[in-house]
């Protein structure tokens, strides 16, 4: 089959290609999913960046890695302890890649069956693939510290792929949501995934905004932790959490009085090491949310699997939208 491929770390045109692998069989309690797209998150750029000879397997006669977490496709075959009847299922894909042989930029992969969930009818391969580590990772910042039922959660980046999730799943839990974004069209992103508030954050009184048109928040769910801090005091109300999933180059310096003083809780969360039954309640709602029609798919840009490199640099030039490997 043919497979992205990398065996050092450096930048996408430089080190990533395509290659012939042997087709990978499903182990004991597996199961080998035809791709039909493999989705592109941030991380995929940390770890190509960041590699190391002990992060890369062997894969046939070769040592290096196959990227890619997220994805859709259909099961065409099953691993012992594995109900054959899951042949033919299409499923949307999570964590295919993390620690594994197998990631999702290839003709197939193999995972196990848990981390391959059913697609209900009518969901589409575009929706499907964006969920996955935006998804589960909004869905972990949104219920980490209990239901945000009857909460007020301020997301940022509204228009991000965490950020959409966070905003519909946080509406579908019985959340008011606040949203800050950087422009008019992330604006309009973020109204159609069904924020109660918009503001963008560059504006001098993008705080005011947001006690005005909610009141001090409970939950904030945190892109940069280091740019927003001085925000999010601002806006937090007392014992409010702030959870951030993503860090910035520089760390942040605390003002640990403030944090103080409101009694704040800062979490930090980061999907590779969320707990398994956390992951598994998470695609379980994820899934559920999907039969309500109640998540969208983020704005979709397609390339070929010979062009995954360009897809990389997409990313990295911060599309807007979610960047996809179309192997169908």
């Amino acid at each position: 089959m043919r497979a992205a491929f990398y065996d050092t770390s450096g930048p996408a045109s430089s080190v990533l290609r395509v290659v012939d692998v042997d087709r990978p069989e499903p182990g004991p309690g597996q199961v080998r999913v035809r791709i039909a797209l493999s989705a592109i998150n941030p991380g995929d750029m940390f770890m190509r960046l960041n590699s190391t000879a002990r992060d890369f397997q062997r894969i046939g006669e070769r040592t290096g890695r196959i990227p890619h977490q997220d994805g859709t496709g259909w099961i065409d075959a099953v691993g012992t302890g594995v109900d054959a009847s899951r042949i033919g299922e299409h499923v949307w894909i999570w964590m295919a890649g993390s620690g594994a042989l197998w990631g999702t930029a290839a003709e197939w992969t193999v995972v196990p069956s848990e981390q391959a969930v059913v697609l209900p009818d009518g969901t589409s391969d575009e929706l499907g693939a964006c969920l996955g580590i935006p998804a589960m990772t909004a869905h972990w910042c949104l219920h980490a510290d209990g239901s945000p039922r009857d909460r007020t959660v301020l997301v940022a980046a509204g228009a991000g792929a965490v950020g959409h999730y966070a905003i519909e799943l946080g509406r579908l839990a019985g959340a008011r949501i606040a949203t800050t974004v950087s422009g008019p069209e992330k604006a309009e992103l973020a109204r159609a995934a069904g924020a109660d508030l918009v503001v963008n954050y560059r504006d001098a009184d993008a705080a005011r905004q947001i006690l005005d048109g909610v009141g001090p928040v409970d939950r904030i769910i945190e892109v940069s932790l280091t740019g927003n801090l001085e925000l999010d005091l601002a806006v937090a109300g007392p014992g409010a959490t702030i959870v951030t999933y993503s860090a910035s180059p520089d760390d942040p310096a605390l003002p640990v009085f403030r944090l103080m003083w409101s009694n704040l809780v800062l979490r930090f969360a980061l999907f590779l090491t969320e707990p398994r039954d956390a992951l598994l309640r998470s695609a379980a709602e994820i899934t559920a949310a999907l039969r309500k029609d109640a998540l969208t798919p983020l704005p979709v840009h397609s390339f070929r699997l010979d062009d995954v490199a360009a897809a990389h640099e997409a990313v990295e030039a911060g599309i807007v939208g979610k960047a996809v490997l179309d192997l169908r």
